[in-house]
């Protein structure tokens, strides 16, 4: 445990090397037109690499977006269409509208408490050390480019956790040694069950509505 902690810390250390970049969310407003017509529909889905709702990024922490639009960018996270548009984007561009879906949400902060996992998912969540990174209520992880996962949608971390387990593909896949570990632990069908309990806890995420003509 101790061991995952410090190569946790180390990671979130790397990822926060950006933070001396100046957000805008206002400029950020005006550079996510290629991202509303997925994250900007409610109930949206997508069908690559298997049908599951886009996850919400409002009110996810903007460090975590940009971290994220950077391993995309880079193929570290291999998902043909969100390389494409992470690759069109500067670092200003990222950290703009990081700082836009950020704010855009406005949900108040869900308290510590959450309901208790049922004992069987209780177990595994205690076997992946799950709340060391991303919290005893997974709306706080222990660094914001950690992401916040409670109340997010159960079939796209399903297909986010079993990503990870993915090699050797050209397609298909994230690279993270530490999830890499945790998630290999687990069969697809305890990962679901993960996911499915997460995704019944109180969020701090959602999915505002937005057309493409504003």
């Amino acid at each position: 445990m101790k061991k995952l902690l410090q190569i946790s810390l180390a990671l979130a250390t790397a990822f926060g090397a950006f933070a001396a970049q100046a957000q805008d969310a206002k400029a950020g407003e005006k550079k996510v037109a290629m991202c509303i017509g997925c994250h900007g529909i409610v109930g949206y889905q997508a069908s690559f690499p298997e049908i599951h709702k886009v996850p919400m990024i409002a009110g996810q922490n903007a460090k975590y977006i940009v971290s994220a639009l950077q391993a995309y960018a880079k193929g570290d996270r291999k998902h043909p269409t969100m390389r494409g548009i992470a690759g069109s984007l500067s670092e200003q561009d990222m950290n703009d509208v990081a700082a836009f879906y950020e704010q855009q949400a406005k949900l108040p902060a869900v308290a510590d408490g959450i309901p208790a996992a049922p004992a069987h998912v209780a177990e595994l969540l205690t076997k992946g050390a799950c709340v060391s990174c991303h919290g005893a209520n997974f709306s706080k992880p222990i660094d914001p480019s950690y992401p916040k996962l409670a109340g997010q949608h159960a079939d796209y971390l399903t297909v986010a956790l079993k990503s990870y387990k993915t090699e050797h593909n050209a397609s298909v896949g994230r690279s993270n040694g530490v999830m890499a570990g945790q998630v290999k632990q687990f069969s697809n069908a305890e990962l679901k069950a993960i996911a499915a309990y997460i995704s019944t806890l109180p969020t701090e995420l959602a999915t505002v509505p937005q057309g493409k003509f504003r």
